[in-house]
């Protein structure tokens, strides 16, 4: 009797075994490498393909539209080659019509996901349609980190004219809201980019060149310190805001605490007001003082309390409720 329980045993084993050996390739693949995330989750990454999950990753002719989320799309940088990943968040009240939309530019190298955790929803529901995008090399997105040079520039305009085409968007009232260094890239983009649907910039406390940025002045302080010699003139020339800023042909709105969130100083405020007064930028304005006047870094206007960058959001949307009325 145990011969045979033991005879039968190995022929059950036997037949597992084949059954293993035979099963698809995608099958073992699948039970055989772990997958980082969850198939469904909208994002392509480690073994998933188009053939293992579909969902995350849809084949090349069908990803130029839903990325699998509510709301979210893939964007193709016509520079770079990359898909993009760009999201719209609508007011929670919100009941079908078309409406003006704010696209944020995050700082540092940041992606989308600082905004979805509350903040962009909070700007929505004050009747804007808010649009937040990963650049390449950045988040959800293909492509490599351009530390918002031209690559990165020309997939923000690809996502403002995709921006332009939403059903949910009026396309005549569309503004850019940057955050830190993410001015780099929003000024880089309206001054190569002039034909863009924008109708104004505003600006949190963005760094004007490489001595804010790349560490090249005696503070040695800025997100790309170390990333570029402070003499390499061709990588500066895509990455130095105060360059752009003189050339954009929209109004211009620079937001400005008394404490700078990164650099020692706020003399990096005045310099962007007075290149883009300087330039020729039809209308600039320093928090809520006089529009289109420049400023001595030796004797600096007042800047806003440190209290309103608790209240980043509301700041934001007053002055863009206010340059929608002062622009119709």
């Amino acid at each position: 009797m145990r011969k045979q329980i033991c005879r039968l045993a190995a022929v059950l084993l036997s037949v597992l075994v084949l059954a293993a050996c035979n099963m698809p390739a995608f099958r073992q693949r699948s039970t055989l490498v772990p997958v980082p995330g969850l198939c469904g989750d909208g994002i392509c990454e480690g073994p998933e393909d188009a053939e293992v999950c579909p969902e995350d990753c849809p084949a090349a002719e069908d990803i130029d539209n839903i990325v699998g989320e509510e709301d979210a799309y893939w964007i193709d940088n016509p520079t770079s080659g990359a898909r993009l990943y760009m999201k719209a968040v609508h007011p929670q009240a919100w009941s079908g019509e078309a409406l003006p939309a704010l696209v944020l530019i995050p700082g540092g190298s940041d992606d989308s996901s600082k905004f979805l955790r509350g903040q962009a929803q909070t700007m929505a529901d004050s009747g804007f349609v808010i649009v937040v995008f990963d650049a390449d090399g950045r988040g959800r997105s293909e492509g490599e980190e351009d530390y918002n040079g031209f690559t990165h520039q020309d997939g923000l305009a690809a996502v403002i004219q995709q921006v332009a085409a939403l059903p949910e968007v009026n396309p005549s009232l569309i503004g850019l809201v940057s955050y830190s260094y993410g001015i780099t890239m929003a000024s880089g983009v309206l001054a190569r980019h002039t034909d863009l649907p924008v109708l104004f910039l505003i600006d949190w406390e963005g760094p004007a060149g490489r001595n804010d940025t790349g560490g090249c002045d005696e503070h040695q302080t800025g997100h790309l310190t170390g990333k570029a010699a402070c003499d390499d003139e061709a990588f500066w020339a895509e990455r130095e805001a105060m360059t752009f800023i003189s050339q954009i042909k929209v109004p211009y709105q620079r937001l400005q605490t008394e404490s700078d969130h990164a650099q020692p100083d706020n003399n990096h405020a005045i310099a962007m007001v007075n290149a883009a007064v300087n330039g020729g930028v039809t209308w600039v304005r320093l928090n809520d003082l006089e529009p289109n006047q420049t400023f001595d870094a030796a004797n600096p206007p007042p800047m806003l309390s440190e209290e309103t960058d608790r209240q980043l959001e509301v700041l934001v949307v007053r002055h863009a409720q206010e340059l929608l009325l002062s622009l119709e």
